[in-house]
This record gives C-alpha cells, structure tokens and sequence, in this order.
C-alpha cells in the first residue's frame, strides 16, 4: 500500500536475485504503493532491521507511489496480495491489466495468494514477509528471464529490419 514494508524488502531481495542472473536485455527493478501515504519516506526500520539480517540493504530506497508511465514502462507489475492487486487494476488500462500478477503467484506452495501486512505487527511479520517473498523468488526470476528472452529477440528481430528499436 504505502510502499514502505513488504514491496522494498521484495525489491532488495528481487536485486540481489537478479545481480546474480545474466540476462540477455537490461533488468529495470524497482517498487511503488498503491497509496501515496509515505511518499518520499525510508522503508520501515522493522523492514530494514529484517532485511539486513538477510544481507539486504534497503535504507536507500524510498517510498512512491504508483502513477500511469510504471504501466507502460515495466512488462510486471508485482503484488503482494489481492487488495493492491485490485487498485493496480483500477489504474491500468485494458492493454496493461495482464502485467498485473501476485508475487506468490511464483511460489511454489500454491496454497497461498497473500503476502501478509506487516506494519501492525512485530519483527516476526517482517521475517515472515521475506520468507514469502523468498519462496517465489527463483519462480519470479524464471518469469523474468522468459520475459528478458523475448524482449532480446523482439530487439534482435527490429534490428535486423533497420528499423530503431527506440522509434
């Protein structure tokens, strides 16, 4: 929602992932709430506290919301439970509702759809959120790598053509 809990421990973890990966095209990451409550604020410090633990380091980040160009601009647009999903649904248009998924929908365990929320709580929801986040990572990256293959052929495919694959 605000950007500010479980979407920049699933970027940091996301960047760690990826910087281990080669991937044919550029990989731009990046996280946003569906909310602008805490704009421009550092993740929370129970969310820094865990994903240090984990050898992530977020404090850099900062909290922004969603706006029209992130539909455009990224071929995933990741949710972290049904609620965000739907205000990302409210805001897309019809051509970019497809990019819209939920992070566990990369997990193995399809038993769950909802990364859990948690501000309310204590350090053990933000532990927990990593584990969610981290059971869907290697499935994540497998979508990204699908997707990075594409995008490498269709360049390949316009290059070859003459055309500018920037036009």
């Amino acid at each position: 929602m605000g950007n500010i809990c479980r979407s920049p421990m699933a970027e940091g973890m996301f960047r760690q992932r990826v910087a281990g990966r080669s991937f044919p095209v550029l990989i731009e990451i990046d996280s946003a709430g569906t909310h602008g409550y805490h704009d421009g604020a550092r993740p929370d410090p129970r969310a820094q506290t865990a994903a240090k633990r984990r050898g992530l380091d977020i404090s850099t980040l900062r909290a922004r919301p969603v706006i029209a160009a992130d539909f455009e601009r990224f071929d995933l647009l990741i949710a972290m439970d049904d609620d965000n999903a739907s205000a990302l649904l409210e805001q897309a248009g019809e051509e970019h509702r497809h990019k819209i998924r939920l992070l566990l929908e990369f997990a193995a365990d399809e038993g769950r759809r909802n990364v859990p929320d948690p501000y309310y709580g204590g350090m053990l929801g933000f532990e927990r959120v990593l584990d969610f986040v981290e059971e869907a990572m290697e499935g994540l990256l497998d979508e990204v790598a699908r997707i990075a293959a594409l995008r490498a052929t269709e360049g390949a495919s316009t290059a070859d053509a003459g055309a500018d694959p920037a036009a």
